[in-house]
């Protein structure tokens, strides 16, 4: 997976912890709202924002008497309270009033000194007291007692502060332990309800041309990812059903092949000796040639029980059996081994064709001059050298690709090349393309030794 792929988890991570903020901010809010409603919290009455601005209009004169200086704050609350009244009273017992006192709150100060705040109003018998507040409050001269009215708004910015402070001392400490709990829990749960994709991941990692009816598991798919995990296996079954449709047509194809060359070659043995019939042989002997190559790719596709092998007897075996080709083709044929034994796992007949595939092909693009020769080497494997033209560096990778030509040789590499990178890699090898000692080519097969 590409690193700038974007990652579904994280995106869900994102997206649930994003969700949960705005749920929170919503519950937070109401929260507070229900908090300045039933005053439990915060509690913001009209006569809080007059008794402020009371308090920090009080002064003192030059003889030391209480005494109102007019301020913005008391200009405000005199405009939108024209009724205001207020009675201010310091620590020695001096005090100051403004506007109409109740007779009902004439004398309540001095009797309150030790009370810290208290509310009043009574409607008792008919006789309506109005609603008042008393509170000792700082002011520029020290502590004073204030006792006003409860009538008034609350400003903005009053209500903005206490908001303010609950929300920070309360409501983002709570938001913030849940935005961590969300980071670290989201991850876990997402990953755990994906848990069950990693099975399908691996089952699709073992898709392969040679494992038909693999299919990936749908036990535990999330129902979202289900319909995903179905086509594709849909689509798995159609390409199994269209591979063996195209493994009978080649083995069809194969076996319809090898009786119309067996007939022209027993027609061939017929005609008299020439430089045509000669021409007219090597020819069929491609298509034959060409033909066991598709009966070959065809015997790949099942799989051969592994047993010991030595190499040193497979690659005899095949120069001895194509020798009479190589010298008919005017090669000399060559067989080398280090030693008698070099062992490996694997299917003989497999290895056979391989090694005659080489052999061959060497055989038909060798040049016809020099020898053919066949090396068994522990270290090395088995390698066919020829002498002729060889094969080019950048070219070397791709003449295993099936029927490719490279420019310069007559015929192309047909299957057998490709065959022999396939038979190698059953068998964990390797197939090169080297240069050999004289300059031309040199194929080496590679395998993992036994033991």
């Amino acid at each position: 997976m590409s690193a700038s792929q974007p990652s579904l988890r994280w995106r869900l991570v994102r997206q649930l912890a994003s969700l949960q903020a705005v749920f929170l901010s919503i519950l937070a809010l109401l929260i507070i709202a229900a908090l300045w409603m039933t005053g439990s919290v915060i509690s913001l009455q009209p006569e809080d924002e007059t008794i402020d601005a009371i308090a920090q209009s009080i002064e003192r004169d030059k003889d030391g008497a209480l005494a109102i200086k007019e301020t913005p704050m008391l200009a405000a609350r005199r405009t939108e309270l024209p009724g205001l009244w207020f009675v201010v009273r310091d620590r020695s017992g001096a005090t100051i009033a403004e506007g109409a006192v109740p007779q009902a709150y004439a004398g309540v100060g001095g009797a309150l000194d030790g009370i810290g705040q208290a509310r009043f109003g009574s409607n008792l018998g008919g006789n309506a007291v109005p609603a008042a507040r008393l509170q000792w409050v700082g002011s520029p001269i020290g502590e004073v007692q204030v006792l006003t009215g409860v009538d008034g708004s609350v400003s903005p910015s009053r209500v903005m502060a206490a908001t303010s402070l609950v929300f920070f001392s309360t409501l983002l400490p709570l938001l913030a332990v849940t935005a961590v709990a969300t980071m670290v829990a989201a991850p876990m749960v997402v990953r755990r309800a994906f848990s069950s994709l990693d099975s399908a991941v691996a089952r699709a990692g073992q898709i392969d041309i040679d494992r038909q009816g693999t299919r990936l598991p749908v036990e535990d798919v999330p129902q979202e990812i289900l319909p995903l995990v179905e086509a594709v296996n849909d689509a798995l079954s159609r390409l199994d059903e269209g591979h063996e449709r195209q493994k009978r047509l080649f083995a069809h194809l194969a076996h319809e092949w090898r009786t119309p060359v067996a007939i022209l070659q027993a027609r061939l043995d017929g005609l008299p000796s020439g430089p045509l019939k000669e021409r007219i042989f090597e020819d069929t002997v491609r298509l034959a040639t060409l033909a066991e190559q598709f009966l070959d790719l065809q015997r790949l596709n099942h799989r051969f029980e592994p047993a010991p092998v030595n190499l040193v007897d497979v690659a005899r075996h095949v120069v001895s059996e194509l020798a009479p080709l190589a010298i008919a083709a005017n090669y000399e044929p060559c067989f080398q081994a280090d030693e008698d034994t070099v062992e490996i796992i694997g299917d003989r007949v497999a290895l056979e064709r391989a090694v005659a595939n080489l052999v061959q092909n060497a055989i038909q693009h060798g040049g016809r001059q020099g020898s053919i020769t066949v090396h068994v080497g522990r270290a090395t494997g088995i390698t066919v050298t020829d002498e002729g033209k060889g094969i080019p560096a950048e070219q070397r990778g791709r003449i295993f690709e099936p029927f490719h030509r490279l420019s310069g040789y007559g015929k192309g590499f047909g299957l057998g090349l490709n065959f022999v990178q396939e038979i190698a890699r059953l068998h964990g090898g390797q197939v090169q393309v080297l240069e050999g000692p004289t300059g031309g080519a040199a194929f080496r097969l590679s395998f993992p030794l036994a033991g």
